[in-house]
């Protein structure tokens, strides 16, 4: 084992030989901006790329409704830190799919919170009503709601995690049923890595009676014709999907330390296992879902619509306003070792600096492992996905992504509230939150 490394994949010289830009991008005048603005944005994300920690760099940013950016950078294949010179080298394009990590997370919730749209659950039952195997050990009191926001008191997998696991989930489910919680449900905030995505997915296949892919597939992706939207990948995706791989300043011992800590696996477990079939085979409700930026985007601007796009309702828009509303202030989260804010559901930006770049209070999204952001800005109008296949925990990146975010932040000013579009006939940047 390397106790210290440095990966890094070859930049071009000339990146616009490796860049991309769907048909679908609009002018800037369109959705409020000017054409510096988009630029300035644009430059920042190419500054990323040239840190030379992601093999492929996509972006899609939606503003007032409208794409102004959908651009990707890099090769699906071919060009990791650990690829052969002659490896044959495929450059990515805004349809190559990406594994979202822990951005998928933000779906599974939302299906959670459909079924309570529907009165098939109730957030505040305990999860043992409908899963009663779960109820044991310490855990008849923890509800639904705890586990969406991260306080279900089984941040962990009592296990040593293989990949074998991994692609096994009646297994998994079986440890989390037979677990002992570290806390008592609601104490104490601790992200859920993994765990809680497995109970809550199977919350959905026991209430709705069909499989997670199913119900996703039925109720979300084929009404906002999102074919690639799902958990694990379809056969006829996979020669265009994304490979992912270790980048960055690699110090084994503190790094595999903490994903140790907070996913139950080591920096390669978690690269190499997304880039497995068997893992596209089955369901991590966590961490698993495969999709294309734009698509990631998309669902995120159906949030910030109100729950409906493109004249189609997905989700009524009360359901996204409970699912987005702070659940409680910044808060060291135990598991991640940071100060965090959650709603039921979803990672939240915060002021001065937040997830999601300076003065994103309003901000609701997901990040996942390790560069994926994927959020919506009510006082900004704007839906964004960042996707990424260099799993960086530390490294040169740093710098240059938390100036993508500034630039985001800056050139999509916050409008004036009589501009800005309304969830439940609220203005979410009028309503108060705790920093």
């Amino acid at each position: 084992m390397k106790i210290f490394s440095t990966n890094t994949i070859h930049v071009p010289k000339d990146i616009s030989n490796v860049t991309r830009i769907a048909s679908d991008e609009v002018a800037p005048e369109l959705a409020g901006m000017t054409t510096a603005q988009v630029d300035h944005i644009w430059h920042a994300v190419e500054g990323l790329y040239r840190t030379g920690n992601h093999p492929m760099l996509s972006i899609c940013l939606r503003r007032q409704g409208q794409i102004v950016l959908n651009r990707t950078l890099g090769h699906a294949r071919g060009n990791g830190p650990d690829d052969s010179k002659d490896a044959a080298k495929i450059i990515a394009t805004p349809d190559t799919p990406v594994c979202l990590f822990s951005a998928s997370k933000a779906v599974t919730a939302m299906l959670v919170h459909l079924l309570s749209e529907r009165g098939e659950i109730d957030l505040l039952d305990p999860v043992s009503q409908y899963i009663p195997e779960f109820g044991v050990n310490g855990k008849r009191r923890a509800t639904i709601l705890h586990l969406l926001s991260h306080r279900g008191g089984v941040p962990h997998i009592d296990a040593d995690v293989s990949p074998e696991l991994l692609f096994d989930k009646e297994a998994i489910l079986k440890l989390l049923y037979a677990a002992k919680p570290v806390s008592p449900s609601g104490y104490r905030l601790a992200y859920h890595a993994v765990t809680a995505g497995y109970i809550l997915g199977e919350l959905v296949e026991r209430v709705s009676g069909q499989s997670l892919k199913d119900f996703l597939q039925d109720n979300v992706a084929k009404p906002m014709g999102m074919p690639c939207f799902n958990y694990g990948l379809a056969p006829e995706f996979r020669d265009l999907a994304a490979m992912n791989s270790a980048t960055g300043f690699y110090p084994a011992l503190g790094t595999n330390a903490y994903l140790n800590h907070v996913l139950g696996g080591d920096l390669n477990l978690a690269v190499n296992v997304t880039n497995d079939e068997r893992f596209m085979d089955t369901i991590c409700p966590a961490g698993n879902i495969y999709t294309t930026t734009e698509q990631a985007g998309r669902f995120f601007e159906m949030l910030l619509n109100g729950g409906t796009y493109n004249g189609v309702k997905i989700f009524d828009p009360k359901t996204v306003f409970r699912a987005t509303l702070e659940s409680s202030r910044m808060t060291l989260d135990t598991t991640l070792l940071a100060p965090m804010r959650y709603s039921t559901g979803f990672m939240l930006g915060a002021n001065p600096v937040g997830l999601f770049g300076p003065m994103t209070a309003h901000a609701f999204g997901h990040l996942g492992f390790s560069n994926i952001f994927c959020w919506a800005d009510p006082e900004r109008d704007t839906s964004v996905s960042i996707l990424s296949t260099g799993k960086s925990v530390v490294g040169t990146h740093l710098p240059a992504l938390g100036y993508l975010l500034y630039q985001i932040s800056k050139n999509c000013a916050r409008l004036h509230t009589k501009d800005r579009r309304s969830i439940f006939g609220y203005d979410l940047a009028s309503v108060p939150v705790a920093h």
